[in-house]
């Protein structure tokens, strides 16, 4: 299992295209088993870095302030990482299927795991996490292009269009609770 595990972790990263082309007929189960193992050595590097700096905050007299701090890191990367590829999945498969793509929700699913290698590789690391995410959008879109059958111009637009959509919504809320502060603040409603 571990050598496996290290081809296809060596595939991703040096070699995508035709890693996720061997890829096609994975099952979920052997994908998911590949895709918890990063997770867990993600969540855990990340927090030990969430206990550096935990313990050298200026709320480090806090009792158990160091301690706490990287376990609630621990737990919210593996839950998230346990149900945030089904879910993110889910949402990037409308745009997929809209686009053409007739695989199905799991192929799309898998692309987000395995396009997930170099982020969960290196988002423990401050700043550079940012490059370990781009490179796994990159990979996401081929990922999406070689397991759905579709362009890459379809692939892209799938995940742009995921993405923009998710931050219009973001923005929105964000907006409308920064209406709602200052209303509530003010007592003056805010000019549209």
């Amino acid at each position: 299992m571990l050598e496996n595990f290290m081809e296809k972790l060596k595939g991703f990263l040096l070699n995508p295209v035709e890693t996720f082309r061997k890829s096609r007929e994975d099952t979920l189960g052997a994908t998911f088993s590949y895709y918890i193992i990063l997770v867990i050595i993600s969540a855990i590097l990340s927090a030990l870095v969430a206990w550096g700096f935990a313990s050298l905050s200026p709320f480090s007299t806090i009792p158990g302030l160091a301690g706490i701090f990287p376990i609630a890191v621990f737990v919210m990367l593996v839950v998230g990482g346990i149900i945030g590829p089904f879910i993110g999945g889910a949402w990037l498969h409308i745009f997929v299927w809209l686009l053409g793509g007739r695989k199905g929700y799991i192929q799309t699913v898998k692309a987000v795991m395995y396009g997930s290698t170099p982020g969960l590789l290196l988002s423990w690391i401050p700043i550079i996490g940012i490059i370990g995410g781009i490179w796994s959008i990159i990979l996401e879109i081929l990922g999406i292009r070689e397991l759905q059958e579709i362009s890459t111009g379809r692939a892209i637009a799938a995940v742009i269009l995921a993405v923009i959509i998710i931050l219009i919504i973001v923005i929105l809320i964000a907006a409308a609770f920064l209406i709602a502060v200052v209303t509530t603040t003010t007592g003056t409603p805010v000019p549209y």
